[in-house]
């Protein structure tokens, strides 16, 4: 596996983000996760990127994309989300990407008034569209756990569970290693995403609350969650995923630490 990073924290710095790859590709890095708006990003800024990818041997592995919309109750909000994601996999293919990072959105008002089985009905048949879509272009969809009580997709159970009642070969799991540790869910889970697996992050945290820090600087025992990544032999890259750096003037000696 190749060892990646997510940009999102130099674009957060406020940072270019052909400087911020000419940081990640100088620090080591082997790829990278790009942090762009599809909808926006002009057709010059995207071949800009490609060209600098390139040039710095850096190939981009992955696309980020929160669609939170996807869920919700208005059928025109889920059909211009659709639309948007879209959207990013057409980049991602545009960019010869081999994801799109998939967040997304939690269970409304609590899990009350709607049934939290109609928003997951919506999930899934988006997601089933989506993967057609993606399948068409050569691109997989990762999902992504996020660990906070009302998410969709809040443990490995969870996870397997959207997989089984997804059931599209191009709708796969992405392993987040915090994330699991936010959520209670210890490295013996992924064996139930053998074969369902196409991207990892991996970052630290306090145990507690959502962080994205520098591996080293919480709590997460890294030794048996990155065994048993190993163990499910994705053909995939592991990404360091650093959001909102604290001091935005030191966001390169954040990532060289990391």
């Amino acid at each position: 596996m190749k060892l990646g990073i997510i940009n999102s924290a130099f674009e957060q710095a406020g940072m270019d983000t052909v400087t911020g790859l000419q940081h990640i590709a100088r620090i080591g890095f082997d790829c990278v996760d790009l942090f762009t708006e599809a909808m926006t990003l002009p057709e010059a800024r995207r071949r800009d990127i490609a060209a600098a990818c390139e040039r710095l041997h850096l190939p981009i592995v992955s696309l980020p994309v929160v669609a939170v919309g996807l869920i919700d109750p208005a059928e025109p909000v889920r059909a211009f989300h659709t639309e948007r994601v879209r959207r990013f996999i057409d980049l991602a293919a545009e960019w010869q990407a081999r994801n799109i990072l998939l967040v997304l959105g939690e269970y409304i008002w609590q899990r009350e008034i709607i049934p939290p089985a109609e928003q997951w009905q919506w999930a899934l048949e988006a997601c089933r569209a989506l993967g057609d879509y993606a399948g068409s272009k050569g691109i997989d969809i990762a999902l992504e756990l996020e660990p906070f009580r009302l998410s969709l997709l809040n443990s490995t159970g969870e996870m397997v569970r959207f997989l089984n009642d997804c059931n599209h070969p191009h709708v796969k799991a992405n392993i987040d290693i915090s994330h699991l540790v936010l959520a209670d869910c210890g490295p013996e889970t992924l064996a139930q995403l053998c074969g369902r697996a196409t991207h990892v992050h991996i970052s630290d945290c306090n145990g507690v609350t959502h962080g994205d820090l520098p591996p080293g600087r919480g709590i997460v025992k890294f030794g048996p969650y990155l065994q048993a990544v190993k163990d499910l032999q994705i053909q995939g890259s592991v990404s360091v995923e650093l959001e909102f750096p604290p001091d935005r003037a030191g966001v390169v000696e954040w990532l060289e630490e990391a």
